[in-house]
């Protein structure tokens, strides 16, 4: 791997990792929804980080969001449940996923179109962080698994949508302006796109 491509890496992780804090900190990653509830969109920088840079730089940020996550229930919790993200098994290990997951399904699809492969992306991050996160919830007997569907079908799809459009929007734009008169030094992190 060259400096170059070295420091780019670090730079859209410490930028995404940033951005996914600034979002929970000044709660502007909680997008108002039905009933009191809120949908969140403090994932996004995960899946765009590993979207942009590979699966290595998608589980940091997403680790670092788990760590925000889990320093947060315990300094400053907002609810009942938040007494159970001090578990890292719950608030970390399915955000290191979210990266994992958003790359491989971008990886399998890319060759069709930049913007589906992006888009399918973030639906399955979206998803794997609900999923995992809800899931681990249950089991810790947190909620129920009758209120987890409900969760999932009220919330968890509107934020897959969510989480879509806007992980597409920039990194259809990144690829976008990257590439304009020049080659790119936003290549694909495999160097076969």
């Amino acid at each position: 791997m060259s400096d170059s491509n070295r420091t780019r890496k670090i730079v859209i992780t410490a930028v995404m990792a940033a951005v996914s804090v600034v979002l929970g900190a000044t709660r502007l990653g909680f997008i108002p929804w039905f009933s009191g509830a809120s949908l969140t969109i403090m994932h996004v920088p995960v899946i765009i980080g590993a979207v942009l840079e590979g699966p290595v730089v998608g589980m940091i940020i997403g680790m670092i969001f788990g760590i925000f996550s889990l320093i947060q229930a315990a300094v400053a919790p907002t609810g009942p449940v938040d007494v159970f993200f001090v578990n890292p098994l719950i608030s970390v290990l399915p955000r290191i996923v979210i990266g994992l997951t958003a790359w491989l399904v971008y990886r399998a699809f890319r060759g069709k179109m930049l913007t589906l492969s992006t888009v399918l992306a973030g639906i399955a991050g979206s998803l794997t962080n609900t999923f995992l996160v809800l899931g681990a919830l249950a089991l810790a007997g947190a909620l129920p698994w009758n209120l987890i569907i409900a969760i999932v079908l009220a919330n968890g799809l509107a934020e897959a949508g969510a989480a879509a459009v806007i992980s597409a929007a920039v990194v259809v734009s990144w690829k976008t302006v990257g590439s304009r008169g020049k080659k790119s030094n936003l290549e694909d992190p495999d160097g076969d796109e």
